[in-house]
């Protein structure tokens, strides 16, 4: 018979020793998973999109599967095959802006504030411009070495006479769109701005305050980087696969809470209000729409235009003058055509409907069509407004509204903040520091008009755009210790990497917004 033996003396110490060494041994990934769970459930409450509203939103037509028999739908046909990259990757922005004779300095400082290197910009001075300020702005963007190293800005030689209210500015941003096809790039919207516009939103989000008295700046960013450290480390950790020690990973978990607790205890006001209210990211909203989208403000109730513009027929001296004058008149009237039907841009005023906007976002794929042309009506409509007082205000918005592939395309919007004097004048009126609170709450990535170094482009700088005198934008591609101060060297990573704001929900709410009003496919050229 065998003999049970005693328990050896220590035995049940060494056992549950060895127990909670094993508890132990599962106590930081299970901490990991917790506090990693709690993270991500937390960020989707904060930063939730509507990403699949916006990718329900599908507006082209499917292409045709038979063989067309005619050069114009085979080319139709190919137009379609050629789509742009799908949603989801990052946008690239073609931008045209400008100016004319005292913008050189104005011009500079709206590229600044736009710069992104996946973007391609056009910057023109017209001639009414001295060749001095001409050749400065040359210098100025040829010496500076982030535009040297992308190559992505191009200043155009053979300036053009631009007359506001006459065909010139169309042929303009024509030749822009020209030089942005030739110099490639898989560009997917095009933007035309002038000096006297500038952004309300950054381009790539990641910025913070500048306002270094309070350290307020530091604590915003910290919040973004944190989140972003900690959810690296804890899934780093987590997964690890390696024998405990005493302590196993328990000091990094504390430190992590020590931080973590400061961040979101104590600074949680500076992380999730302020920031909030401003930061906003252009790339990263478009980079969840689809590519076909076309904004532009348009009409077909023209009204009163019918008399005051379509029918009068004017001439513009910078069609053949080396000398800027205003366009004027002929005594002879014409008729509406009835070969297309005119659309204008759409601007209301209090009182009554008021000059049209001549800014928008067009694709990619329509900006081609108008400068191919291959069924003539881009250079038919281009002959006609040669004589139409304001064309920049119904160009654009009668060929794309008369065109069966780009009608459903339409977002009946210019992103632009506008203010316009009532009752409306030919110009908008300039924007001061009492026009903030109507910028931020109006969603919109762009506004104008602004006079030279006013006041309020400073506030925008500083609060809007985390942007220091003569920097760049802070964003994901740059170091931002180090890229927002003049003369101090740069350093730039990857040019595609986005780190969007907190405030990119104020742009994402314009956007969605516009898209999924009631009866937003039944309204395209109307």
């Amino acid at each position: 018979m065998l003999e049970a033996k005693p328990p050896s003396p220590g035995s049940g110490a060494a056992g549950a020793a060895a127990h909670i060494h094993g508890h132990r041994r599962w106590a930081a990934p299970l901490l990991a998973s917790v506090l990693l769970s709690s993270l991500l459930i937390t960020a989707s409450l904060f930063f939730s999109s509507s990403r699949a509203l916006l990718l329900s939103f599908s507006p082209l037509p499917s292409a045709a599967s038979a063989e067309p028999l005619f050069v114009e739908a085979k080319l139709r046909q190919q137009m379609r095959a050629e789509e742009r990259p799908t949603r989801g990757a990052v946008p690239r922005i073609a931008y045209l802006i400008s100016g004319s004779a005292g913008d050189g300095a104005a011009l500079r400082r709206t590229l600044r504030a736009l710069y992104h290197p996946v973007n391609t910009y056009v910057v023109h001075l017209d001639l009414e411009a001295p060749a001095a300020e001409r050749a400065e702005l040359a210098s100025a963007i040829h010496a500076d070495p982030v535009y040297a190293r992308f190559r992505n800005v191009k200043v155009v030689t053979r300036a053009n006479l631009v007359t506001y209210r006459g065909p010139t500015m169309v042929a303009n941003t024509l030749h822009a769109a020209a030089i942005l096809l030739r110099e490639g790039g898989n560009w997917d919207w095009f933007i035309n701005l002038s000096a006297s516009d500038y952004p309300l939103v950054t381009q790539d989000g990641l910025g913070h305050s500048l306002d270094d008295t309070s350290g307020a700046g530091d604590l915003k960013f910290a919040c973004s980087v944190f989140l972003q450290v900690f959810a690296k480390n804890a899934i780093l950790y987590a997964g690890l696969d390696m024998p405990i020690g005493e302590w196993g990973l328990l000091p990094l978990w504390i430190l992590l809470l020590v931080h973590g607790a400061k961040m979101f205890v104590i600074n949680m006001p500076l992380c999730f209000s302020d920031l909030s209210t401003y930061l906003a990211d252009l790339l990263h909203v478009l980079s969840e729409l689809p590519r076909q989208l076309n904004f532009i403000e348009h009409t077909s109730d023209i009204g009163w235009k019918e008399y005051q513009r379509a029918k009068p027929v004017i001439i513009d001296p910078g069609l053949y003058s080396l000398q800027k004058s205003d366009v004027f008149w002929i005594t002879e009237k014409r008729s509406v055509p009835t070969a297309f039907k005119l659309f204008t841009g759409l601007e209301f005023v209090d009182c009554c409907d008021g000059p049209g906007s001549a800014w928008m976002m067009l694709t990619h794929q329509f900006i081609e069509y108008c400068i191919w042309g291959w069924d003539n009506l881009p250079r038919t409509v281009l002959m006609y407004y040669a004589n139409f007082l304001s064309s920049p205000e119904g160009y654009f918005h009668t060929v794309i509204c008369n065109v069966p592939e780009f009608r459903n395309t339409t977002v009946n919007h210019d992103l632009h903040f506008i203010s316009w004097d009532n009752p409306p004048k030919q110009h908008p009126h300039y924007l001061t520091l009492a026009d903030f609170d109507g910028m931020v709450n109006s969603n919109a990535p762009f506004a104008r008009k602004f006079g030279r170094e006013d006041p309020v482009l400073d506030k925008i700088d500083q609060e809007l755009l985390a942007r220091r005198p003569d920097g760049f934008v802070p964003g994901g591609w740059t170091n931002l210790l180090n890229t927002t101060e003049k003369g101090k060297p740069f350093t730039v990573e990857r040019v595609q990497d986005l780190r969007p704001g907190p405030g990119v929900d104020r742009l994402k709410k314009l956007v969605t917004g516009l898209l999924t009003q009631e009866g937003f496919d039944d309204k395209h050229c109307l």
